[in-house]
């Protein structure tokens, strides 16, 4: 196996332990398979049929995956990534007004830019030109609203006027059923049991119909899924590519997905002490990031859930190829997923809204002028309930602040024009 043709293609060497990869493939599986439920909700909120969304979600991240066993030759395992998909439900569909299919035309758009830059030294200069502060910033800041869209989500925090409270209901069977799996989750996650947060969910949903607090699901097949996901393949709309705002969301989308992949692929590498590995990386999740489009899903990243692999002894491409593999059997589970309630799923979006958040203490607060821009974008973006809005209030703030403090010269030309874009942006907003 070792001396074989097809494990050099997957960047196998003597030195790897094929045992080992095995076990590393089945361990990242079952550390990120909770994503084909909770990635599916997230863009069912955005109108796309549910069932077609885990379809949608399955086909990315096998495709991703076996992009990297064979094109990165690297133990990342590729899916749809958190945060990313709230920014493509909740603010280029809902904030926006892009309809679905407009918003998978700037997944796939985002995507070809995305390899454009991947596949010359763009991304080095266009990283560069960003702070570190609103890089991380923007990380802790989808975190929160990640968290807030899961407090909802759990009933844990509910409307009440222009207000939300955190009290009363909480005889309703649906937040006992949060509350009791969030609970959980944090248990299985800080004793670090390996597939904890999809144990947790299972287990919620097993609660949630023990306590009634869901209705009754008709029967769903296969046959639904199957006929779902045509409604979803290829349902690219070019109906709003002449307008202002198509461009200015293909742009934020293409920044948060520049970022977190470059931030993530960068950690990743060197844990294995491999960053030689780092640009053929990073072009694989570009073109993983075209197919997301076209099959109906929200970009892709390197999932944080890698490290589980790397962990347990991942060095090359065989360890996504196993996970390929095990996604490509979960399509035969589509049917059990669709039964999992909102009070199962919204623990999860608490938990990894609280991983990002743990970004901030990447951050300089010693420097006003580079720490009051980043907390404007991690508290505007929760609190307009919109991520492009908290974006766009830090990048203009930066500016501002270090033109006031007469070191105008410390912003670089690329972000002075990107502030000037999420003006005009607010400017073109107020006219409509």
């Amino acid at each position: 196996m070792k001396d074989g043709l097809w494990s050099r293609s997957l960047g196998f060497k003597p030195e790897h332990h094929w045992k080992k990869e095995l076990a590393a493939g089945a361990i990242s599986y079952f550390s990120v398979v909770y994503i084909v439920m909770v990635n599916a909700t997230i863009l069912a909120d955005a109108g796309i049929p549910l069932q077609g969304a885990m379809l949608g979600t399955l086909l990315t991240s096998m495709i991703g995956c076996l992009l990297m066993a064979f094109g990165g030759k690297s133990p990342m395992v590729v899916v749809p990534g958190m945060g990313i998909n709230a920014f493509f439900t909740y603010t280029l569909v809902h904030s926006m007004k892009l309809s679905w299919q407009e918003a998978l035309m700037v997944v796939a758009v985002t995507g070809i830019l995305f390899a454009i830059v991947a596949f010359t030294s763009l991304y080095k200069l266009i990283s560069q030109a960003i702070p570190h502060n609103l890089q991380h910033g923007i990380t802790v800041g989808i975190g929160l609203f990640l968290t807030f869209i899961g407090l909802q989500k759990s009933g844990i925090v509910i409307a009440h006027q222009t207000t939300f409270v955190a009290i009363g209901h909480f005889n309703d069977p649906k937040v006992i059923t949060a509350c009791v799996t969030l609970l959980l989750a944090i248990i299985l996650f800080v004793r670090n049991v390996q597939g904890g947060l999809l144990i947790s969910i299972l287990a919620g949903t097993g609660l949630a119909y023990i306590l009634e607090a869901v209705e009754p699901t008709s029967t769903v097949r296969t046959s639904e899924t199957v006929r779902q996901y045509g409604q979803l393949f290829g349902e690219l709309s070019f109906s709003g590519i002449v307008s202002v705002a198509f461009w200015i969301a293909v742009f934020l989308l293409l920044l948060i997905v520049l970022f977190e992949n470059i931030g993530m692929i960068t950690a990743q590498t060197n844990m294995i002490g491999r960053p030689d590995l780092f640009k053929n990386s990073l072009r694989v999740l570009a073109v993983t990031n075209i197919f997301a489009g076209i099959l109906g899903s929200s970009p892709a990243v390197a999932a944080a859930e890698s490290t589980a692999g790397i962990a347990a002894g991942g060095r090359s491409g065989m360890t996504p190829l196993v996970t390929a593999i095990l996604f490509g059997a979960t399509f035969f589970f589509i049917p059990l997923l669709a039964y999992i309630p909102d009070s199962a799923i919204a623990p999860v979006l608490i938990i990894i809204g609280g991983l990002m958040v743990q970004n901030v203490r990447e951050m300089d607060f010693s420097d006003f002028t580079e720490a009051f821009p980043a907390f404007l974008i991690m508290v505007m973006m929760p609190f307009t309930y919109s991520i492009v809005d908290g974006m766009a209030f830090g990048f203009i703030a930066y500016p501002v602040a270090k033109l006031a403090a007469g070191r105008g010269k410390e912003v670089p030309v690329a972000l002075y024009i990107i502030s000037v874009l999420f003006v005009a942006n607010f400017v073109l907003h107020s006219l409509v």
